[in-house]
């Protein structure tokens, strides 16, 4: 990977009254308006919902390039006869 630099701008030049989403975002919480962020019982409630699926995700398992899975797949597949390479 390369870096390289880049500008970030956070309003860009519109035509007329049009306003781009992150613009409208941006100006509001710079405002103080709070008509477009959740409230924060809002947000515990959304997480404790979905916690408990985030922490029950199946790890990944790493493998070598070229290779047709990693060895923990094998177990997978082993009840029908294992994974057919279809080289």
């Amino acid at each position: 990977m390369v870096s390289m630099p880049a500008e970030l701008s956070a309003v860009k030049t519109t035509h007329g009254d049009e306003v781009e989403a992150y613009e409208r975002l941006l100006g509001d919480a710079i405002h103080g308006a709070a008509i477009l962020f959740v409230r924060e019982d809002a947000v515990e409630a959304a997480w404790s919902i979905v916690e408990s699926i985030l922490g029950n995700a199946t790890p990944v398992y790493q493998y070598e390039p070229g290779q047709w899975s990693p060895t923990e797949a094998n177990q997978l597949a082993a009840d029908v006869g294992g994974w057919h390479d279809p080289k």
